[in-house]
């Protein structure tokens, strides 16, 4: 998920006004700038910090919100989140989920703590929880199949990273997740997981991304890559030359 506060939305669309000399009617009087910008929610201040990475004075803006707005406590809880104090984000989003129970970004995040303490079956549980709400969610998709893979139940695992790739071809090629959902991208088995995106990317006929994934799963240390040139994952692209010099790299030193 890209963040993309209103806020700043607001702040540019102000901007490019340029408020500069207005025309006046005779005998009205000049605005100053502070009356004619209207003021900023707690919302859009917190949107900015976090924009900012200026993620303490993020939770106090969000916190001058109301107490009962589930958005603002579930992005307090991503802020705190970037901090790494878990368990308060922890609470933020439990607090968000409360107020509102059919918060499927807030039910996610609560499973991308449990899947950071390595606590997958817990991840799998809201994951799945989410996707009851809204189904269509790229980002929770990927994120179960990444807590499937963790437990190494692959053939779960990639058929969510399937649907994800049909819900959003670019959804594991996002690089932010600041919005209102986070996105898990760490794994243990770096080396096994980039070969099986690998295979998803060639099916899909996406050569490229293939490649590039194969070559991250060779720098890793994938342990079957003698294979590679006989795998029948890979049979569409054997002949490409990219391919042939993939198959020819040194193998990393770990």
């Amino acid at each position: 998920m890209v963040w993309q506060p209103r806020s700043i939305l607001l702040v540019a669309a102000l901007a490019s006004t340029g408020f500069t000399q207005p025309i006046l009617d005779k005998g009205s009087v000049p605005q100053t700038t502070a009356e004619r910008t209207p003021p900023l929610s707690a919302e859009m201040r917190g949107d900015i910090f976090m924009a900012r990475k200026m993620y303490h004075e993020a939770i106090e803006a969000f916190g001058e919100g109301s107490p009962k707005d589930p958005v603002l406590r579930n992005k307090a809880g991503i802020a705190y989140h970037q901090l790494q104090q878990l368990d308060k984000a922890q609470k933020c989003y439990e607090q968000a989920v409360k107020l509102n129970p059919k918060y499927h970004e807030a039910l996610n995040n609560i499973g991308t703590i449990y899947y950071s303490k390595k606590n997958y079956r817990r991840a799998i549980s809201y994951y799945r929880r989410a996707i009851a709400i809204e189904p269509n969610q790229a980002s929770v998709h990927s994120n179960l199949g990444m807590a499937y893979f963790s437990r190494n139940q692959l053939d779960p695992a990639v058929e969510e990273f399937r649907t994800a790739l049909r819900l959003d071809p670019e959804v594991f090629e996002h690089h932010s997740s600041y919005g209102v959902l986070l996105q898990e991208r760490s794994v243990t088995d770096r080396a096994k997981y980039h070969y099986w995106m690998a295979t998803l990317y060639v099916q899909g006929g996406r050569n490229d991304l293939a490649i590039q994934y194969l070559r991250k799963a060779i720098e890793e240390g994938y342990k079957e890559r003698k294979k590679l040139g006989e795998d029948p994952a890979f049979a569409s692209i054997r002949e490409l030359p990219e391919f042939k010099q993939l198959l020819a790299l040194e193998p990393r030193v770990l």
